[in-house]
């Protein structure tokens, strides 16, 4: 089971670093759009639409990521004065009650939502560009396979420390 959580992390990993990258075409394309809409006056058709699927895509796939490294928010008050094992049990049961169960759902109707598009060839309707949109909510879909993936990952994790397979908390201690 190691083995299974070491190829999910490093699936989402590898995803992460690599959505990344979406920032530097979203930061020239902001740039290039406040430049010809205030030095120019002439405003472009598609740096909004860019600019909301950039960052719509650095957001879905980066939540895997995010999961991974632990960065999503959490309000610690009570969390951090229970024991390891009284953690592992909270996370255990918020995996499987509410995680897993809402991922999934919402991950299939994302599937549906992409069929749909590419179905259609639907377009945006936001601007003069109108670009076809099923790449976009794709996604949308990716980003919640991996973030379902990895939710996978840190549940196992969970029955690995409550099995005692480890002596490590790696969802506080990394």
């Amino acid at each position: 089971m190691t083995a299974f959580v070491r190829v999910i992390e490093r699936i989402t990993g590898s995803a992460g670093l690599l959505i990344a990258w979406v920032v530097f075409p979203l930061i020239l394309a902001s740039v290039y759009e406040v430049f010809a809409r205030y030095v120019l006056n002439a405003p472009t058709i598609w740096a909004f639409e860019l600019g909301y699927m950039a960052m719509g895509i650095h957001a879905m796939i980066g939540a895997a990521f995010a999961l991974r490294e632990r960065a999503h928010i959490r309000i610690d008050v009570i969390y951090v004065r229970f024991t390891d094992k009284t953690k592992a049990i909270i996370d255990t049961a918020g995996y499987l009650i509410l995680f897993m169960p809402v991922i999934c759902w919402v991950s299939l109707g994302l599937w549906d939502y992409w069929v749909e598009a590419y179905v259609n060839n639907e377009h945006s309707g936001q601007s003069a560009w109108n670009p076809i949109i099923w790449p976009f909510r794709l996604t949308f879909f990716i980003g919640f396979f991996l973030l379902a993936l990895q939710g996978i990952a840190e549940l196992i994790k969970c029955f690995q420390f409550l099995t005692g397979r480890t002596d490590k908390w790696d969802h506080i201690n990394g």
